[in-house]
């Protein structure tokens, strides 16, 4: 909670497919310090986060993730802030990271009361859909109900280029208000200090940087 008095705006941050780790309690400490009432969203509240070895494990956790019980863990976390007195209702923003930022696009389409959507390389699009992803964020998009700056790195394996500009044209056609970002020198998970491998600084401010500015303009 920021330390200004009066009603502040708000904003939630899912995280990546690993939980609610220290990292994003960081970010949203870092949210708070730029005056936000910020809450982390914990996708695994029921069962514990996931201890997951490798990218094939990752991929087999996401496909059986029921995306309407994440999406409505978010529509709940809207519903809890719109009530509480220190947040101004009608200033609700939504950010994530990886998993998050495709749950920030898919929220940002299909839950009211979210004013701005931020979304940090966020995967766009599924193999396959069935009863668990019914659709992918891709889909989903014609039905943007919010402004969304969407940030991506130029070298993300796990999200191509064509699935970017796909986006981007979807969101021309349906006039929606929206920016996306590609960062060169950059790939999957750039803004995680935590992983050095992937870790870019340099971007990793620029970045920043540019989302509050946006919740800022939409928020304020």
């Amino acid at each position: 909670q920021p330390r200004d008095s009066g009603p502040a705006p708000a904003i939630i941050i899912i995280p990546d497919v690993h939980g609610l780790s220290d990292f994003y309690r960081g970010v949203a400490q870092r949210f708070a310090g730029e005056g936000y009432f910020a809450v982390g969203l914990d996708p695994y509240s029921r069962e514990g986060a996931p201890k997951l070895a490798d990218l094939d494990a990752v991929y087999r956790w996401l496909a059986a993730l029921p995306d309407r019980r994440i999406l409505g863990d978010v529509a709940g976390a809207v519903a809890y802030l719109r009530g509480l007195p220190e947040v101004r209702a009608d200033s609700i923003g939504v950010t994530g990271f990886c998993m998050g930022g495709q749950y920030t696009l898919m929220s940002a389409c299909s839950i009211d009361g979210i004013a701005a959507a931020v979304s940090w390389y966020g995967m766009l699009r599924y193999r396959q859909t069935n009863d668990l992803k019914p659709a992918s964020a891709l889909d989903m998009a014609p039905q943007l109900r919010c402004p969304y700056l969407g940030m991506f790195g130029a070298d993300d394996a796990i999200i191509p280029p064509a699935d970017i500009e796909e986006l981007r044209g979807i969101l021309e056609r349906n006039g929606k208000t929206f920016e996306i970002e590609v960062y060169e020198g950059a790939g999957h998970a750039f803004f995680n200090d935590t992983r050095p491998d992937a870790y870019r600084p340099a971007v990793a401010e620029q970045a920043w940087t540019r989302g509050t500015a946006f919740f800022r303009r939409h928020l304020s």
